[in-house]
């Protein structure tokens, strides 16, 4: 057992500077030498950084470890502003009882009822694609507004006005790309347009998920303060689109950049569903590990003493290649059968809108492939353009012909 106050100089995180959808290799060398291991970011104190899966899934999963205790502390992070409140800042019993007010608007058979809108959205960007003609950039014409018009849809927000809140929803991924003045600018002004949809719903309720949180709100002041209900509101806007804007191209690159792995995929569209379920767990997200959980008690992870009070980062990357969990770990298997990634979370954070990101993704892959079945990068790879400043690794533009 390891006590920290004997343990090695940190080392300074993220390794690198993120390279396409590359992970840095010393993930693999830390999951065998030195799984649990100390690092600093660039602000915040120092941490402990786990790399194994089942450390991972622990930290994630053990109740010893705490959200709600890095509010007022000086949290390890990649960007110079604290990450707000809201529910990635709480335990339960707060946590649950703000989760609950909004789970069943993602049920997995909720969910599916936005299918056929999700896929009827798909077909009508394809059109607009095909009838403008290649070449056409995927990012902007179809990942983009795909996930957009499905969460506006959920949470009854006009989708008129979606170029303002997806300016202002960077900030809550930004790192370097927005300065903490216009971080802190964007999110006042996502919150203040949640305030002002929240006050319209009370005016004329609906029956959209916004309605539905004023309603529980006015029901039972005890439930949901205002406050909450704006953050939860802002938080469910930006998450409900930009993880998913990001993995749709980030995706298809995987594929375009696999040729018999999307063979395989053109070949078989029912195997469309496991092979999201795979390109998750394959796919780094992450440009960095984030949202640092506290140790509550002592607690040991692979012979780590991890003393009460101290924050740990879990590398949900790095648990997705562990080659104790995942047969040859670094390679793409569409016929994986048990497929336990960590691409969501696990525990009590696990991600609320799981069902509704497998969702889009699918139908985002399987109408791809089915319209547009020639579908290529219309520029060399290695001229694809990156983004940079942000907590996750994806595209600013993939041009495409077919």
């Amino acid at each position: 057992m390891t006590d920290t106050r004997q343990a090695p100089t940190a080392r300074r995180y993220p390794f690198s500077e993120p390279d396409r959808l590359d992970l840095d290799p010393l993930y693999a060398r830390l999951r065998r030498t030195d799984p649990v291991t100390r690092v600093r970011l660039p602000f915040g104190e120092e941490a402990w950084l786990a790399t194994r899966y089942q450390d991972v899934r622990t930290l994630l999963g053990d109740p010893r470890f705490s959200r709600a205790a890095s509010v007022g502390r000086d949290e390890p992070r990649t960007t110079s502003q604290q990450v707000g409140g809201g529910l990635l800042a709480m335990d339960p019993p707060d946590h649950s009882r703000l989760r609950r007010l909004v789970a069943k608007a993602f049920t997995a058979r909720r969910v599916e009822e936005l299918r056929p809108a999700t896929t009827a959205i798909a077909n009508e960007l394809i059109d607009a694609m095909t009838a403008a003609g290649p070449p056409a950039d995927l990012v902007e014409h179809f990942a983009t507004p795909l996930p957009v018009r499905v969460i506006c849809r959920l949470l009854g927000v006009p989708t008129t006005d979606q170029e303002l809140f997806r300016t202002w929803s960077e900030a809550i991924v930004s790192t370097t790309s927005l300065s903490p003045e216009r971080i802190e600018e964007y999110i006042g002004n996502l919150h203040a347009y949640m305030a002002s949809l929240i006050a319209q719903r009370r005016v004329a309720p609906t029956e959209d998920l916004i309605g539905a949180l004023v309603q529980a709100r006015d029901d039972d002041n005890d439930r949901l303060s205002e406050e909450e209900m704006v953050e939860l509101a802002a938080g469910l806007l930006a998450a409900g689109h930009e993880t998913t804007v990001t993995q749709i191209p980030n995706f298809v690159y995987v594929l375009f950049t696999n040729p018999p792995k999307l063979a395989e995929l053109r070949a078989d569209p029912d195997l469309v569903p496991a092979a999201v379920e795979e390109l998750l767990r394959y796919v780094p997200l992450g440009a960095a590990s984030a949202f640092a959980r506290y140790a509550t008690e002592d607690v040991e992870l692979s012979g780590v003493l991890i003393r009460a009070g101290e924050p740990v980062l879990g590398s949900l990357s790095a648990a997705n290649r562990d080659g104790e969990v995942f047969t040859d770990p670094d390679g793409l298997d569409f016929a994986r059968g048990a497929n336990p990634h960590l691409g969501f979370g696990h525990g009590v954070h696990h991600c609320l809108g799981a069902q509704l990101a497998r969702m889009e993704l699918q139908v985002a892959l399987r109408t791809l492939l089915g319209r547009l079945p020639e579908l290529r990068l219309a520029v060399d790879e290695k001229d694809l353009p990156w983004k940079s400043g942000l907590l996750v690794r994806g595209l600013r533009a993939m041009p495409v012909s077919w």
